[in-house]
Protein backbone atom coordinates (compact mmCIF):
# COMPACT_ATOMS: atom_id res chain seq x y z
CA UNK A 1 0.00 0.00 0.00
CA UNK A 2 2.55 2.58 1.15
CA UNK A 3 5.65 0.09 -1.00
CA UNK A 4 6.77 3.72 -2.36
CA UNK A 5 7.28 5.28 1.12
CA UNK A 6 8.23 1.81 2.86
CA UNK A 7 11.27 -0.26 1.51
CA UNK A 8 13.76 1.80 0.10
CA UNK A 9 14.69 3.74 -2.91
CA UNK A 10 16.23 6.07 -1.00
CA UNK A 11 19.40 7.44 -2.84
CA UNK A 12 22.94 8.12 -0.21
CA UNK A 13 22.77 11.72 1.15
CA UNK A 14 26.65 13.54 -0.01
CA UNK A 15 28.79 10.28 -0.02
CA UNK A 16 31.74 10.70 -1.88
CA UNK A 17 32.53 6.64 -1.54
CA UNK A 18 29.63 3.67 -2.31
CA UNK A 19 27.73 3.27 1.09
CA UNK A 20 28.30 -0.12 2.72
CA UNK A 21 24.58 0.93 3.65
CA UNK A 22 22.04 -2.33 4.81
CA UNK A 23 19.23 -1.93 2.87
CA UNK A 24 15.73 -4.30 2.98
CA UNK A 25 13.28 -5.30 0.04
CA UNK A 26 10.48 -4.30 -0.05
CA UNK A 27 8.66 -6.83 1.73
CA UNK A 28 9.39 -6.30 5.07
CA UNK A 29 7.85 -8.96 6.94
CA UNK A 30 9.21 -7.77 10.24
CA UNK A 31 7.88 -4.59 10.00
CA UNK A 32 4.20 -3.96 11.45
CA UNK A 33 4.25 0.06 10.32
CA UNK A 34 2.22 0.02 6.79
CA UNK A 35 0.50 3.11 7.42
CA UNK A 36 0.81 6.67 8.29
CA UNK A 37 -0.71 9.74 9.08
CA UNK A 38 0.74 13.03 8.12
CA UNK A 39 0.16 15.52 10.97
CA UNK A 40 0.87 19.39 9.42
CA UNK A 41 0.52 22.01 11.62
CA UNK A 42 4.02 23.40 13.14
CA UNK A 43 5.78 26.22 10.38
CA UNK A 44 9.51 25.20 11.04
CA UNK A 45 11.45 22.55 12.31
CA UNK A 46 10.18 20.17 15.05
CA UNK A 47 12.82 18.85 17.18
CA UNK A 48 10.67 17.72 20.59
CA UNK A 49 7.92 14.93 21.19
CA UNK A 50 6.97 14.35 24.96
CA UNK A 51 4.27 11.69 25.65
CA UNK A 52 1.52 13.08 28.31
CA UNK A 53 -0.50 9.95 28.84
CA UNK A 54 -1.51 6.67 27.05
CA UNK A 55 -2.92 8.34 23.99
CA UNK A 56 -1.76 12.24 23.70
CA UNK A 57 1.81 13.38 23.14
CA UNK A 58 3.00 17.45 22.40
CA UNK A 59 5.45 18.24 19.54
CA UNK A 60 7.56 21.43 19.81
CA UNK A 61 10.11 23.44 17.73
CA UNK A 62 11.36 26.18 15.83
CA UNK A 63 8.53 28.09 15.13
CA UNK A 64 7.93 28.69 19.03
CA UNK A 65 4.48 26.70 19.15
CA UNK A 66 3.18 23.89 21.35
CA UNK A 67 1.18 21.07 19.82
CA UNK A 68 -1.06 18.42 21.43
CA UNK A 69 -2.25 16.00 19.46
CA UNK A 70 -4.01 12.41 19.96
CA UNK A 71 -2.05 9.84 19.04
CA UNK A 72 -4.83 7.32 18.03
CA UNK A 73 -6.66 9.41 15.70
CA UNK A 74 -4.04 12.29 14.78
CA UNK A 75 -6.33 15.15 15.97
CA UNK A 76 -4.87 18.31 16.47
CA UNK A 77 -6.30 18.86 19.80
CA UNK A 78 -4.68 22.24 21.75
CA UNK A 79 -2.10 24.74 20.17
CA UNK A 80 -0.14 27.00 22.56
CA UNK A 81 1.45 30.00 21.39
CA UNK A 82 3.18 32.33 23.39
CA UNK A 83 6.99 32.37 22.09
CA UNK A 84 8.32 34.10 19.86
CA UNK A 85 11.38 32.04 19.36
CA UNK A 86 12.04 28.56 18.79
CA UNK A 87 12.26 26.15 21.47
CA UNK A 88 15.64 24.59 23.13
CA UNK A 89 13.68 21.84 25.61
CA UNK A 90 10.17 20.84 26.72
CA UNK A 91 9.58 18.41 29.23
CA UNK A 92 6.17 17.56 31.59
CA UNK A 93 5.38 17.60 35.46
CA UNK A 94 2.67 16.14 36.86
CA UNK A 95 -0.24 18.94 37.76
CA UNK A 96 -1.44 17.44 41.09
CA UNK A 97 -3.58 20.54 42.14
CA UNK A 98 -6.30 18.92 39.26
CA UNK A 99 -6.71 15.89 41.27
CA UNK A 100 -5.71 13.38 38.62
CA UNK A 101 -3.12 11.59 37.77
CA UNK A 102 -2.97 12.20 34.20
CA UNK A 103 -3.29 16.06 33.92
CA UNK A 104 0.05 17.19 33.18
CA UNK A 105 1.42 20.67 33.12
CA UNK A 106 4.23 20.88 29.91
CA UNK A 107 7.37 23.11 30.34
CA UNK A 108 8.64 24.64 27.34
CA UNK A 109 12.11 27.04 27.56
CA UNK A 110 12.52 28.81 24.63
CA UNK A 111 15.19 31.88 23.34
CA UNK A 112 13.06 34.41 23.00
CA UNK A 113 13.30 37.06 20.40
CA UNK A 114 11.35 39.62 22.60
CA UNK A 115 14.30 39.87 24.86
CA UNK A 116 17.71 41.49 23.06
CA UNK A 117 19.74 40.29 25.63
CA UNK A 118 18.99 36.53 24.97
CA UNK A 119 16.96 36.42 28.41
CA UNK A 120 15.42 33.10 27.81
CA UNK A 121 11.44 32.64 27.96
CA UNK A 122 10.16 30.07 30.40
CA UNK A 123 6.41 29.23 30.33
CA UNK A 124 3.89 26.12 31.98
CA UNK A 125 0.89 25.67 30.10
CA UNK A 126 -2.15 23.23 31.00
CA UNK A 127 -2.15 20.67 28.38
CA UNK A 128 -5.56 20.15 28.93
CA UNK A 129 -7.10 23.35 28.44
CA UNK A 130 -4.11 25.54 26.84
CA UNK A 131 -4.06 27.44 29.41
CA UNK A 132 -1.09 29.51 29.83
CA UNK A 133 -0.39 28.97 33.92
CA UNK A 134 2.91 31.47 34.41
CA UNK A 135 5.63 33.01 33.09
CA UNK A 136 9.09 33.04 34.30
CA UNK A 137 11.35 35.62 32.71
CA UNK A 138 13.96 35.97 35.27
CA UNK A 139 17.12 34.31 32.95
CA UNK A 140 19.86 36.13 32.32
CA UNK A 141 20.83 33.50 29.17
CA UNK A 142 19.14 30.79 26.75
CA UNK A 143 17.89 27.51 28.86
CA UNK A 144 19.50 24.58 27.42
CA UNK A 145 17.83 21.88 29.27
CA UNK A 146 14.95 21.22 31.86
CA UNK A 147 14.40 18.14 34.20
CA UNK A 148 11.94 17.02 37.06
CA UNK A 149 13.01 15.69 40.38
CA UNK A 150 9.98 14.04 40.95
CA UNK A 151 10.98 12.47 44.44
CA UNK A 152 12.02 16.22 45.65
CA UNK A 153 8.44 17.31 43.99
CA UNK A 154 11.11 20.34 41.87
CA UNK A 155 12.25 21.02 38.46
CA UNK A 156 15.74 22.29 37.43
CA UNK A 157 16.64 24.51 34.42
CA UNK A 158 20.43 24.61 33.15
CA UNK A 159 21.73 27.70 31.08
CA UNK A 160 24.97 29.21 32.66
CA UNK A 161 23.91 28.67 35.84
CA UNK A 162 21.49 26.30 37.38
CA UNK A 163 18.47 26.65 38.98
CA UNK A 164 15.75 24.70 41.13
CA UNK A 165 11.98 25.43 41.17
CA UNK A 166 9.38 24.36 42.74
CA UNK A 167 6.05 23.78 41.24
CA UNK A 168 4.41 26.79 41.60
CA UNK A 169 7.21 28.15 39.78
CA UNK A 170 8.71 29.72 43.21
CA UNK A 171 12.75 29.62 42.77
CA UNK A 172 14.41 27.45 45.39
CA UNK A 173 17.79 28.27 45.22
CA UNK A 174 20.40 28.55 42.30
CA UNK A 175 24.44 28.48 41.72
CA UNK A 176 26.59 31.40 40.31
CA UNK A 177 27.54 31.94 37.00
CA UNK A 178 29.28 28.45 35.65
CA UNK A 179 29.87 28.85 32.06
CA UNK A 180 29.80 31.39 28.84
CA UNK A 181 28.99 27.88 27.50
CA UNK A 182 26.26 26.74 29.80
CA UNK A 183 24.53 23.22 30.55
CA UNK A 184 23.80 21.28 27.96
CA UNK A 185 22.60 17.86 29.72
CA UNK A 186 21.11 17.13 33.27
CA UNK A 187 20.08 13.79 34.70
CA UNK A 188 19.47 13.06 38.55
CA UNK A 189 21.87 10.44 40.25
CA UNK A 190 21.68 9.25 44.11
CA UNK A 191 22.40 10.99 47.16
CA UNK A 192 19.98 14.10 46.03
CA UNK A 193 22.83 14.65 43.44
CA UNK A 194 23.05 15.90 40.17
CA UNK A 195 25.56 16.05 37.11
CA UNK A 196 25.26 18.12 34.38
CA UNK A 197 27.33 18.53 31.18
CA UNK A 198 29.28 21.63 30.68
CA UNK A 199 31.31 21.90 27.22
CA UNK A 200 33.61 18.76 28.29
CA UNK A 201 33.42 18.98 31.90
CA UNK A 202 30.98 17.39 33.72
CA UNK A 203 29.97 18.57 36.72
CA UNK A 204 28.32 17.21 39.94
CA UNK A 205 25.96 18.90 42.03
CA UNK A 206 24.40 18.26 45.21
CA UNK A 207 20.61 19.62 46.24
CA UNK A 208 20.43 20.73 50.55
CA UNK A 209 16.86 20.10 51.18
CA UNK A 210 15.30 21.85 54.21
CA UNK A 211 14.53 18.59 56.26
CA UNK A 212 18.33 18.00 55.88
CA UNK A 213 18.74 20.49 59.06
CA UNK A 214 18.84 24.22 56.84
CA UNK A 215 15.84 26.80 56.77
CA UNK A 216 15.98 27.02 53.00
CA UNK A 217 17.33 25.02 49.81
CA UNK A 218 20.60 25.53 48.44
CA UNK A 219 23.09 24.06 45.37
CA UNK A 220 26.29 23.61 45.58
CA UNK A 221 29.50 22.41 43.48
CA UNK A 222 30.71 19.28 44.68
CA UNK A 223 33.24 17.88 42.09
CA UNK A 224 34.51 18.78 38.63
CA UNK A 225 35.49 15.89 36.50
CA UNK A 226 37.30 16.72 33.62
CA UNK A 227 38.11 12.69 31.86
CA UNK A 228 36.65 14.10 28.40
CA UNK A 229 39.26 15.27 25.93
CA UNK A 230 36.37 17.28 24.07
CA UNK A 231 32.50 18.53 24.39
CA UNK A 232 29.82 15.79 26.36
CA UNK A 233 27.33 15.31 23.72
CA UNK A 234 25.29 12.85 25.32
CA UNK A 235 24.60 11.97 29.06
CA UNK A 236 22.02 9.38 30.49
CA UNK A 237 21.27 7.14 33.03
CA UNK A 238 22.13 3.32 33.06
CA UNK A 239 20.81 2.37 36.28
CA UNK A 240 20.94 2.84 40.07
CA UNK A 241 24.53 3.15 40.57
CA UNK A 242 26.47 3.77 36.90
CA UNK A 243 25.62 6.64 34.40
CA UNK A 244 27.05 7.02 31.16
CA UNK A 245 28.29 10.16 28.91
CA UNK A 246 30.04 10.46 25.36
CA UNK A 247 31.72 12.85 23.50
CA UNK A 248 32.19 14.17 19.90
CA UNK A 249 35.86 12.50 19.56
CA UNK A 250 33.72 9.13 20.14
CA UNK A 251 34.82 8.87 23.71
CA UNK A 252 31.93 6.75 25.81
CA UNK A 253 33.00 6.80 29.79
CA UNK A 254 30.76 4.80 32.56
CA UNK A 255 30.75 6.51 35.74
CA UNK A 256 29.42 5.31 38.93
CA UNK A 257 26.69 7.16 39.84
CA UNK A 258 27.95 6.92 43.77
CA UNK A 259 31.63 7.93 44.12
CA UNK A 260 32.15 9.46 40.21
CA UNK A 261 34.74 7.48 39.70
CA UNK A 262 35.27 5.93 36.41
CA UNK A 263 34.02 2.55 35.83
CA UNK A 264 34.37 2.07 32.38
CA UNK A 265 36.67 4.68 29.21
CA UNK A 266 36.32 3.27 25.65
CA UNK A 267 38.13 5.60 22.73
CA UNK A 268 38.39 3.33 20.37
CA UNK A 269 35.34 1.05 21.48
CA UNK A 270 33.61 2.08 17.78
CA UNK A 271 36.57 0.78 15.94
CA UNK A 272 37.28 -3.08 17.24
CA UNK A 273 40.26 -4.12 14.49
CA UNK A 274 43.55 -3.79 15.38
CA UNK A 275 45.33 -0.97 16.35
CA UNK A 276 46.74 0.92 13.30
CA UNK A 277 50.04 3.37 13.23
CA UNK A 278 49.25 7.08 13.23
CA UNK A 279 49.55 7.97 10.15
CA UNK A 280 46.68 5.49 9.03
CA UNK A 281 44.78 6.42 12.09
CA UNK A 282 45.12 10.09 11.32
CA UNK A 283 43.28 8.97 8.13
CA UNK A 284 40.70 6.93 8.81
CA UNK A 285 39.58 9.74 11.11
CA UNK A 286 39.34 13.06 9.54
CA UNK A 287 35.69 13.46 9.81
CA UNK A 288 34.96 13.90 13.94
CA UNK A 289 31.20 13.91 12.82
CA UNK A 290 31.70 10.05 12.36
CA UNK A 291 32.41 9.29 15.90
CA UNK A 292 30.76 11.18 17.24
CA UNK A 293 28.37 9.85 20.04
CA UNK A 294 25.00 11.85 20.06
CA UNK A 295 22.58 9.86 21.48
CA UNK A 296 22.38 6.86 24.11
CA UNK A 297 19.70 4.55 25.66
CA UNK A 298 20.32 2.35 28.34
CA UNK A 299 18.87 -1.24 30.03
CA UNK A 300 20.48 -2.77 32.96
CA UNK A 301 23.37 -4.82 31.27
CA UNK A 302 23.76 -2.35 28.00
CA UNK A 303 24.38 0.72 26.82
CA UNK A 304 23.05 1.43 23.18
CA UNK A 305 24.92 4.50 21.50
CA UNK A 306 24.30 6.37 18.29
CA UNK A 307 27.86 7.17 17.23
CA UNK A 308 28.34 8.86 13.90
CA UNK A 309 26.35 6.83 11.14
CA UNK A 310 26.04 3.79 13.27
CA UNK A 311 24.71 2.10 16.09
CA UNK A 312 27.16 0.24 18.95
CA UNK A 313 25.59 -2.19 21.67
CA UNK A 314 28.53 -1.82 24.32
CA UNK A 315 27.58 -4.41 27.50
CA UNK A 316 29.07 -3.44 31.01
CA UNK A 317 30.07 -6.48 32.46
CA UNK A 318 32.23 -7.80 29.49
CA UNK A 319 33.18 -4.20 28.59
CA UNK A 320 32.85 -5.16 25.19
CA UNK A 321 30.99 -4.04 22.10
CA UNK A 322 28.93 -7.29 21.58
CA UNK A 323 26.92 -6.00 18.48
CA UNK A 324 27.21 -3.00 16.13
CA UNK A 325 25.98 -1.94 12.35
CA UNK A 326 28.85 0.72 11.30
CA UNK A 327 26.59 1.92 8.51
CA UNK A 328 23.40 2.16 9.95
CA UNK A 329 22.23 5.13 8.59
CA UNK A 330 23.54 7.46 5.42
CA UNK A 331 23.91 10.44 7.89
CA UNK A 332 24.77 10.61 11.41
CA UNK A 333 22.26 8.85 13.85
CA UNK A 334 20.62 11.09 16.34
CA UNK A 335 18.57 8.77 18.37
CA UNK A 336 18.13 5.18 19.47
CA UNK A 337 15.37 4.12 21.77
CA UNK A 338 14.61 0.56 22.98
CA UNK A 339 11.49 -1.43 21.37
CA UNK A 340 9.84 -4.91 22.94
CA UNK A 341 11.42 -7.64 21.24
CA UNK A 342 14.87 -7.17 21.71
CA UNK A 343 14.27 -4.52 18.90
CA UNK A 344 15.75 -1.01 18.53
CA UNK A 345 14.78 1.93 16.48
CA UNK A 346 16.96 4.36 15.37
CA UNK A 347 16.57 8.35 12.81
CA UNK A 348 18.76 9.74 11.26
CA UNK A 349 20.01 13.46 9.60
CA UNK A 350 19.49 11.55 6.17
CA UNK A 351 15.54 11.34 7.00
CA UNK A 352 14.73 8.00 7.94
CA UNK A 353 13.99 5.78 10.38
CA UNK A 354 15.19 2.08 10.59
CA UNK A 355 14.15 -0.65 12.63
CA UNK A 356 16.54 -3.49 14.19
CA UNK A 357 16.58 -7.03 15.75
CA UNK A 358 19.24 -7.85 18.45
CA UNK A 359 20.00 -11.40 17.68
CA UNK A 360 22.71 -13.67 19.15
CA UNK A 361 25.03 -15.14 16.54
CA UNK A 362 25.86 -18.84 16.52
CA UNK A 363 29.14 -19.27 18.20
CA UNK A 364 31.66 -21.22 16.18
CA UNK A 365 33.12 -24.71 17.70
CA UNK A 366 36.53 -24.57 19.63
CA UNK A 367 39.47 -25.32 17.41
CA UNK A 368 40.22 -29.33 18.43
CA UNK A 369 43.37 -29.83 20.27
CA UNK A 370 45.67 -32.05 18.27
CA UNK A 371 46.15 -35.47 19.49
CA UNK A 372 48.01 -38.49 18.82
CA UNK A 373 51.55 -39.40 17.42
CA UNK A 374 52.66 -36.29 15.87
CA UNK A 375 51.52 -34.16 18.65
CA UNK A 376 54.20 -35.94 21.14
CA UNK A 377 57.45 -34.40 18.90
CA UNK A 378 55.48 -31.08 18.42
CA UNK A 379 54.01 -31.41 14.82
CA UNK A 380 50.38 -30.42 14.46
CA UNK A 381 51.14 -28.21 17.61
CA UNK A 382 49.46 -24.58 16.90
CA UNK A 383 52.51 -22.30 16.69
CA UNK A 384 51.86 -19.62 20.05
CA UNK A 385 52.89 -16.85 18.44
CA UNK A 386 51.03 -17.28 15.18
CA UNK A 387 48.04 -17.91 17.38
CA UNK A 388 48.12 -14.65 19.34
CA UNK A 389 46.25 -12.39 16.33
CA UNK A 390 43.56 -15.03 16.00
CA UNK A 391 42.65 -15.14 19.83
CA UNK A 392 43.00 -11.02 19.45
CA UNK A 393 40.27 -11.32 16.84
CA UNK A 394 37.88 -13.76 18.78
CA UNK A 395 38.12 -11.55 21.38
CA UNK A 396 37.24 -8.44 19.42
CA UNK A 397 34.40 -9.95 17.66
CA UNK A 398 30.81 -9.52 18.45
CA UNK A 399 28.92 -12.31 19.93
CA UNK A 400 25.20 -10.48 18.67
CA UNK A 401 24.06 -9.16 15.87
CA UNK A 402 21.58 -6.08 14.46
CA UNK A 403 19.66 -7.29 11.61
CA UNK A 404 17.48 -4.35 9.86
CA UNK A 405 13.88 -5.00 9.51
CA UNK A 406 11.94 -1.88 8.75
CA UNK A 407 12.72 1.13 7.07
CA UNK A 408 10.23 3.91 7.45
CA UNK A 409 10.85 6.58 4.80
CA UNK A 410 7.98 9.59 4.84
CA UNK A 411 9.80 12.30 5.45
CA UNK A 412 12.20 14.41 3.23
CA UNK A 413 14.71 16.17 6.23
CA UNK A 414 16.63 15.16 9.06
CA UNK A 415 14.45 12.92 11.31
CA UNK A 416 14.82 14.65 15.05
CA UNK A 417 12.74 12.39 17.76
CA UNK A 418 10.40 9.87 17.88
CA UNK A 419 8.35 8.68 20.19
CA UNK A 420 6.69 4.81 21.23
CA UNK A 421 3.25 4.14 21.73
CA UNK A 422 2.68 0.22 22.57
CA UNK A 423 -1.48 0.70 21.22
CA UNK A 424 -1.00 3.39 18.57
CA UNK A 425 2.62 3.11 16.52
CA UNK A 426 5.40 5.03 16.27
CA UNK A 427 5.57 9.51 16.18
CA UNK A 428 8.46 10.77 14.15
CA UNK A 429 9.40 14.78 13.44
CA UNK A 430 11.76 15.87 11.44
CA UNK A 431 12.93 19.03 9.87
CA UNK A 432 10.67 19.06 7.12
CA UNK A 433 7.99 20.44 9.37
CA UNK A 434 5.96 17.30 9.60
CA UNK A 435 4.82 14.98 12.12
CA UNK A 436 4.26 10.94 11.32
CA UNK A 437 2.15 8.66 12.45
CA UNK A 438 3.29 5.14 11.98
CA UNK A 439 0.66 2.72 12.36
CA UNK A 440 0.67 -1.15 12.28
CA UNK A 441 -1.38 -2.12 9.25
CA UNK A 442 -2.66 -5.30 10.38
CA UNK A 443 -4.01 -3.58 13.42
CA UNK A 444 -5.74 -1.13 12.31
CA UNK A 445 -6.87 -3.42 9.68
CA UNK A 446 -8.91 -5.33 11.97
CA UNK A 447 -9.92 -2.06 13.98
CA UNK A 448 -11.74 -1.09 10.66
CA UNK A 449 -13.44 -4.20 10.17
CA UNK A 450 -14.38 -4.58 13.92
CA UNK A 451 -16.02 -1.41 13.51
CA UNK A 452 -17.77 -1.95 10.72
CA UNK A 453 -19.35 -4.90 12.07
CA UNK A 454 -20.56 -2.91 15.21
CA UNK A 455 -22.10 -0.33 12.80
CA UNK A 456 -23.84 -3.35 10.98
CA UNK A 457 -24.93 -4.51 14.39
CA UNK A 458 -26.46 -1.22 15.15
CA UNK A 459 -28.39 -0.66 12.24
CA UNK A 460 -29.85 -4.21 12.57
CA UNK A 461 -28.16 -4.90 8.96
CA UNK A 462 -25.64 -7.61 10.19
CA UNK A 463 -26.94 -10.58 9.37
CA UNK A 464 -28.44 -8.88 5.99
CA UNK A 465 -25.09 -7.81 4.88
CA UNK A 466 -24.17 -11.96 5.87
Amino acid sequence: MLRWLIGGGRESQGLAEKSPLQTIGEEQTRNPYTELLVLKAHHDIVRFLVQLDDYRFASAGDDGIVIVWNAQTGEKLVELNGHTQKITDIITFPNLESGEEKNQLILTASADRTVIISLNLREIWDCDTGRQVRRVSCFQSTVKCLTVLQRLDVWLSGGSDLCVWNRKLDLLCKTGHLSDTGISALVEIPKNCIAATVGKELIIFRLVTPAEGLPEWGVTEVKRLLDHQDNILSLANVNDSSFVTGSHIGELIVWDALDWTVQAYERNFWDPSPQLDTQQEIKLCQKPNDVSIHHFTCDEENVFAAVGRGLYVYNLPTKHVIACQKSAHDSSVLRIARLPNRQLISCSEDGSVRIWELREKQQLPAEPVPTGFFNMWGFGRVNKQASQPIKKQQENATTCSLELIGDLIGHSSSVEMFLYFEDHGLVTCSADNLIILWKDGERESGLRSLKLFQRLEENGNLYRAA
